[in-house]
């Protein structure tokens, strides 16, 4: 069958297996096998020849109710956990910007959210997973047990064997709701400035305009929030609206975009905004826009993340601003958080800093600009996140991950290059 990621750039045919147990998951005889779950990865991390489809390893097996530590099968949905657990005042300890990805593969990309310089990456919340290794036995990794290769699986983008199922912890909330404050910035200048101000808010995640120039050059919308404390604990009961055909791929032009983000940045009239809002547009704006991958036309489209230092932080995402506006290839999706350090993690992310991430769309002159742009988040000391990927040399990717040798001759220990191997394993020399 024809699968992609959900930039739907590239389609490929794949022989997909969906395994009804855990018990009858078969890895050998495969030497281009991935696991995937519920498709989130923008680029070519889940695509080989052959598919592990884990939607329907989707049980829970335990729960703590004293410590909210909660054990269930890799392929159990974010959005699940949340359905089940936060009437019951629970909430997941990280989330990214989507509900609608699995455990395992949460573990896989070693996901993070609006409050990575607080709480970490989902791992960092992890006591212990299940994985199956490239001969078939099964292993039990935490930091004591099988520690590296529990640090190498934890973002290690399904390369070292399949995630069966996991233990983790949740927070405790005395509501489903956030108290949250909108902060509008005038430029770069200033929300950086505002970053530093509410460093030590729970959650906090800015829309950025890259597309404005001059003194308006990053005009911003800083978010950020912290859990209510009303004792409601309900779920959203608003439906999702449908993306029931393809955009025509230039209504995505920069004047279409530009007279968004105008029309978007000015809908804030005042620089402070406090209100009470459900934790769904909070934490998952888009997942209320079904499939709304198609907005970008049946080309396609790439997330481009990156992360550079502090030190090159204000002045670096400047000048990556600026060659972005100049290029006319914004995005109306353009997401600036800070982070906290770095976790043990051979492939891990995140690291301390400034992430930005926004959207481009598939089409000519695209990669030799993210191209240009690689070049100096690298100059910065910076690095481009797996997850999102879909083009990134495998020069631009081992100057990033310097534990990327490391990583590999894991791989190679464990047998897990024989068998695990993605699209973009094979593209980046893993």
């Amino acid at each position: 069958m024809d699968i992609s990621g959900w930039g739907r750039y590239p389609v490929i045919e794949a022989k997909v297996d969906l395994p009804q147990t855990p018990g009858s998951l078969v890895v050998s005889g495969k030497d281009s096998l991935v696991a995937r779950g519920l498709g989130r990865s923008y680029g070519d991390s889940s695509l080989a020849a052959h598919v592990l489809d884990t939607r329907y390893l989707d049980h829970f097996l335990a729960f703590d109710e004293e410590t909210g530590t909660v054990t269930c099968e890799a392929g159990v949905s974010l959005a699940e956990v949340l359905r089940v657990f936060v009437p019951r005042g629970w909430f997941l300890p990280v989330t990214p910007g989507t509900k609608f990805v699995t455990v395992g593969g949460a573990i896989a990309s070693d996901v993070h959210g609006k409050n990575h310089h607080v709480d970490g990456c989902f791992s960092d919340h992890v006591h212990s997973f299940r994985l199956m290794l490239a001969d078939g036995k099964t292993v039990t990794c935490s930091r004591d047990e099988n520690a590296e290769l529990f640090h190498a699986t934890a973002g290690g983008m399904g390369l070292t064997g399949v995630i069966l199922e996991a233990t983790f912890g949740l927070k405790r909330i005395n509501s489903a709701y956030i108290d949250e404050i909108v902060l509008k910035a005038a430029n770069l200048d200033e929300v950086f400035g505002l970053f530093a101000e509410h460093q030590s808010a729970t959650y906090s995640v800015a829309w950025i305009d890259c597309l404005s120039t001059g003194d308006s050059l990053g005009r911003s919308l800083l978010m950020v929030g912290e859990h209510a404390d009303d004792g409601r604990l309900e779920l959203s009961r608003k439906q999702g609206l449908p993306m029931p055909v393809d955009l025509p791929g230039p209504t995505l032009n920069r004047y279409t975009i530009s007279a968004f983000n105008t029309l978007y940045y000015n809908r804030v009239q005042r620089r402070r905004t406090e209100r009470t809002v459900h934790y769904e547009p909070f934490f998952y704006p888009l997942d209320g826009i079904h499939n709304w991958n198609r907005m970008y036309g049946k080309a396609g489209f790439t997330q481009y993340q990156f992360v550079i230092p502090p030190e090159s932080g204000l002045e670096g995402m400047r000048d990556i601003i600026r060659r972005i506006a100049a290029s006319g290839k914004g995005s109306f999706l353009a997401v600036l958080k800070a982070f906290g350090d770095a976790n043990a993690n051979h492939l891990s992310f995140p690291m301390r800093g400034y992430t930005l991430a926004l959207d481009f769309r598939i089409e000519d002159g695209l990669f030799p600009l993210l191209d240009k742009l690689d070049a100096v988040v690298h100059d910065l000391g910076g690095r481009v996140y797996l997850s999102k990927d879909v083009r990134m040399s495998e020069a631009t990717f081992k100057r990033g991950y310097a534990r990327w040798k490391e990583f590999h001759d894991l791989r190679v220990r464990y047998g897990a290059d024989r068998v695990f191997n993605s699209l973009q394993s094979a593209r980046l020399g893993l």
